[in-house]
């Protein structure tokens, strides 16, 4: 007995490039990212929203990944890591990333550079106290976030030095 084809078309334009693909109505869009689309940068941790390692920008603005629904980006621009830094915006937040060890597995990595790109797009010259409830959100297990506020603090001061 065959079961009914219940998927759905969605348009999703990806780092710029648009995607038309048939997909489950419940496939989320982290899911939509690895698998389909081939964007590995785009982390899955904990499933439920808490962990921030499936952050991506959608429209512009930060989301989770792992709670919104493939289709739910249909028509939408969705930017993931690979995107964000092949434009070049996050150079200098990946030098000083690896300058100040703030790297260290990896894993949460990408989400980190998406979430302090809008961090110091939103905030000129963000404090270490605002740096820190910005991150709040966002789970690391090995850097303790403090080399993570120290690239993140580089970069703004750099920024602000320069602009």
């Amino acid at each position: 007995m065959s079961t009914p084809d219940h998927s759905v078309a969605i348009a999703v334009a990806v780092n710029g490039t648009t995607l038309e693909r048939r997909v489950l109505p419940r496939l989320s869009l982290a899911d939509f990212l690895r698998h389909t689309a081939g964007l590995t940068g785009t982390h899955v941790g904990c499933e439920h929203g808490i962990c921030g390692a499936c952050t991506v920008r959608m429209n512009g603005a930060i989301v989770r990944s792992c709670l919104t629904l493939a289709v739910q980006a249909d028509g939408q621009a969705v930017e993931t890591i690979e995107g964000i830094s092949a434009s070049g915006e996050i150079d200098d937040l990946k030098a000083a990333f690896h300058v100040n060890n703030a790297a260290q597995c990896g894993f949460c990595t990408p989400a980190m550079l998406i979430s302090a790109a809008e961090l110091l797009a939103d905030t000129d010259t963000p404090d270490r106290k605002t740096i820190r409830a910005f991150l709040s959100g966002y789970y690391c297990r090995c850097t303790g976030y403090q080399a993570i506020v120290d690239a993140i603090e580089q970069v703004a001061t750099e920024r602000a030095d320069a602009g």
